[in-house]
């Protein structure tokens, strides 16, 4: 497992006046975040997203969603650790997996029938996906639930997560587990419109170039809502 340190020049990534602080996250979080998650992430007659999803960029697009099944539960956590400068905790998925390898993402998955509800769903994910133990996450709220075109509405959670974990990535299907200075992915300037061919079609997403890694689609749609919610003016 690699830790990517804070870059030299991270408070100088916009947002400079703004604290990069447990405090000032936790004011912002109880402000901003939901405290519970939305009722209804989709409408069952239509199939549409009433949150964010993947074709907010490419809503000429939205009539995807009405036809396709009814989207399965997921839930992510979403972990913003308590360095001197905070940071959020994010995986990259395995090269050998049958949807999504390689790419980056929040620990999370699909909601069991044995999960109480979401939140218990996003913890146990995050023990099972990287080893983080529960005594760790102090849970603060949550984002709008996500909508994505491979067929899932995702919640996702928002926590604290006190440093001194030690974590065990779960074999062939975390790659790896590494560190973003929250004030990179939280300053606009770093917020790229991107476009690709998918199914024959041209769609728009958010991306966040991160040095070498490559934060785009879903991961990078809930940390554009996570900016929305708590620090765009």
């Amino acid at each position: 497992m690699s830790l990517t340190s804070l870059p030299r020049n991270s408070r100088d990534a916009g947002l400079t006046s703004v604290p990069f602080t447990t405090a000032d996250f936790r004011a912002r979080a109880a402000r901003g975040l939901l405290a519970t998650p939305t009722d209804r992430l989709f409408d069952p007659r239509t199939g549409r997203a009433l949150g964010r999803s993947d074709w907010d960029l490419s809503p000429e697009l939205a009539a995807d969603l009405a036809a396709m099944d009814p989207p399965r539960p997921a839930a992510v956590l979403v972990p913003i650790v308590q360095r001197e400068e905070l940071t959020v905790l994010l995986t990259q998925r395995t090269d050998t997996l049958s949807s999504h390898a390689g790419q980056i993402a929040f620990p999370g998955g699909r909601v069991d029938a044995t999960d109480a509800d979401a939140k218990a769903a996003a913890l146990r994910e995050a023990h099972e996906e990287i080893g983080l133990e529960p005594h760790f996450i102090e849970s603060l709220g949550y984002l709008d639930g996500y909508r994505t075109g491979t067929g899932f509405s995702i919640t996702p959670l928002v926590a604290l997560v006190r440093p001194g974990f030690q974590l065990q990535l779960a074999p062939g299907e975390v790659a790896d587990a590494f560190e973003v200075p929250l004030r990179f992915l939280m300053s606009d300037e770093n917020h790229k419109r991107q476009e690709r061919e998918w199914r024959g079609r041209t769609r728009a997403y958010w991306a966040m170039p991160f040095e070498e890694r490559y934060i785009w689609g879903a991961t990078a749609g809930m940390l554009k809502n996570l900016y929305d919610r708590l620090y765009a003016s």
